[in-house]
């Protein structure tokens, strides 16, 4: 069984790590279940363990964490949904690129619950959106805005932090990082593309879509 939590409200970041530190280890020991846990933060950057400092281009806007989380830097606030994911790996094949490709194709499924089409690009973490409406990038690539991001980390084989998608954020927040290290390529939300969704829409499609990922044949391995 893997228990779901909607947290209300906003949650401090401190404390949902050391929620999910804790989880995480009591899942490891067998005594609790896997635990998918849907929050929001306040406003705030995140720095993952490949993150670069020259990409944090507005200290002073909103707190700084470090996060132990794979990745480089992320935003998360108000209007965004982060999906913290207590998982046991151990039985899921214990292939780290295999989950989080399962996380990036649960996303996508969701996503497809709204009629949009997500992407997953080679050397790009995350979930993509086509802009056929915007110019190219100066590479000449088509333009694609990020819509979901995932930073994950294991601990003896249990998984904690996971995936943000963005709802209806203030996209101007996001200027005082370069998100995830990268700068062709834009940020949007479900909102900004046009959709009349609200959070608990996302958070129906993601309960509705997480079973065909994650469900009980491949969690027995």
């Amino acid at each position: 069984m893997v228990e779901w939590i909607i947290e209300p409200g906003l949650t401090d970041y401190d404390r949902a790590v050391s929620v999910m530190e804790a989880r995480a280890a009591a899942i490891a020991e067998g005594d609790a279940e896997e635990l998918v846990w849907l929050v929001e933060h306040p406003p705030l950057y995140t720095a993952g363990t490949s993150a670069r400092r020259e990409d944090l281009k507005d200290p002073d806007r909103f707190p700084v964490h470090e996060s132990k989380r794979g990745g480089q830097y992320t935003y998360h606030g108000p209007g965004q949904r982060v999906v913290y994911v207590m998982l046991d790996v151990s039985r899921r094949g214990r292939d780290v690129r295999r989950f989080v490709h399962d996380l990036e194709t649960w996303v996508i499924a969701a996503l497809a619950e709204f009629g949009l089409t997500g992407r997953i690009r080679e050397g790009r973490v995350g979930v993509w959106i086509e802009r056929p409406e915007k110019p190219r990038t100066l590479s000449g690539a088509p333009a694609e805005d990020k819509v979901a991001a995932i930073g994950i980390r294991l601990r003896r084989w249990v998984s904690f932090h996971g995936i943000s998608i963005n709802v209806e954020p203030d996209l101007s927040h996001f200027g005082g990082i370069v998100p995830c290290g990268i700068t062709e390529h834009g940020v949007t939300s479900l909102v900004d593309l046009g959709l009349p969704v609200t959070m608990d829409d996302v958070d129906v499609a993601l309960r509705k879509t997480f079973d065909t990922v994650f469900g009980a044949e491949d969690a027995a391995g």
